[in-house]
């Protein structure tokens, strides 16, 4: 049996096409999963899934926040939201329900290297390097060893609490905030999978999470994904991708194979030309130009009763009453007055050797009435 080349071209196309498609599945299975930074589910270095787990397993009352701030809880149940580096400023709305939260006897903690303008928060620009860059002071006077990368010190209030300082300023403050309390740090880096066991991070960000001992943390991801959300090509799984891209492809290249084609049709005029009536209509059109209506008269009489014939069985020889009584049988549109013109006083003008234009456009209107009703039903 011989292969067409048609189908062989079909069998090296899909050949090639599932080659491609093992390719790229090993390449993009191979590839390590990215994730953003400082989220909560993310193991890589930049995320915050060690301090995440130690809290679920210490007190099993951690858990994932992806809803807006609109969804939080106003009662007072003493619990914590932990935000990290937000991608962006929420707008007014949000901002009233995350103090609205707070308000309620909630505590917000906010990790952010410059939270200038986060919940009515103010930082002052950093005016000299420390000379001693990780010694921090906590608010007991205890010195700790920690790393501090943010370029800005928190401005405070009389009433804010300083946690933790250097000397350069505030690092870390609280905030009465209603019946509950604004935890806010410049140092989000501290909480990070790489950098959490260093120096005396774990002890520091322990000691400022348990500030107000809270029955229920949540980490906030709304910040990471809310109004910065991934495109579409980010939300799948990048063999998902390049499936769908080789679908569309096989697609495009069969509607191809198969003659497909868009646009207007257009008809060469040979083909509509040879089978249409503009032989009949030039005709016509010479017969009028000529005033020969008695003439073109006779011939649309002959060819109503070929129709007649044609689709009623009425012989072609019929006339006179016979055939107005069976004309009166089978139309059902035609008033009797009219078949009987047709029949009693058509053959009159037919005799006649000169018609008016007048006379023609009469009968030739009630002839052809009667030939759309024959022809057409």
């Amino acid at each position: 049996m011989q292969i067409s080349s048609k189908s062989k071209t079909w069998i090296i196309l899909a050949v090639v096409l599932l080659v491609f498609t093992v390719i790229s599945f090993i390449l993009t299975s191979q590839r390590p999963e990215e994730y953003p930074n400082f989220v909560s589910h993310s193991p890589s270095p930049s995320g915050v899934k060690g301090i995440y787990t130690y809290l679920e397993n210490e007190n099993g009352l951690t858990n994932h926040w992806p809803h807006p701030p609109t969804s939080l809880t106003a009662e007072n149940q003493n619990q914590m939201l932990i935000m990290i580096e937000p991608f962006f400023i929420p707008d007014q709305e949000e901002m009233d329900a995350y103090f609205s939260f707070m308000e309620a006897g909630n505590t917000i903690f906010l990790h952010m290297v410059n939270p200038d303008g986060m919940l009515n928060v103010e930082t002052l620009p950093l005016i000299e390097e420390p000379s001693n860059p990780n010694q921090v002071v906590g608010s007991n006077g205890i010195n700790y060893n920690a790393i501090v990368s943010s370029s800005v010190r928190l401005n405070v209030n009389t009433d804010d609490e300083k946690l933790y300082s250097d000397e350069q300023g505030v690092l870390a403050f609280k905030r009465s905030v209603g019946k509950g309390q604004l935890i806010v740090s410049v140092t989000p880096e501290w909480m990070t999978n790489d950098r959490i066991l260093d120096k005396d991070h774990f002890e520091i960000i322990l000691s400022l999470i348990n500030q107000e001992n809270p029955t229920d943390i949540f980490f906030d991801e709304y910040i990471h994904n809310g109004k910065n959300a991934s495109s579409m090509l980010e939300i799948y799984p990048k063999w998902l991708l390049v499936v769908l891209l080789q679908a569309i492809i096989i697609s495009i290249l069969w509607v191809w194979l198969k003659g497909k084609r868009f646009g207007p049709i257009y008809i060469p005029r040979e083909e509509t030309v040879r089978f249409s009536d503009e032989r009949i209509k030039a005709l016509s059109a010479w017969y009028l130009k000529k005033h020969r209506y008695a003439e073109a008269l006779m011939i649309q009489s002959d060819y109503l009763k070929q129709s007649l014939q044609e689709h009623w069985g009425i012989s072609y020889s019929k006339e006179g009453l016979s055939l107005q009584i069976l004309l009166e049988r089978k139309c059902k549109y035609l008033l009797k007055e009219e078949i009987s013109q047709l029949t009693q006083e058509l053959p009159n003008v037919l005799l006649k050797q000169e018609l008016s234009k007048q006379e023609f456009l009469l009968w030739s209107k009630k002839i052809n009435r009667l030939r759309k009703e024959v022809e057409e039903g």
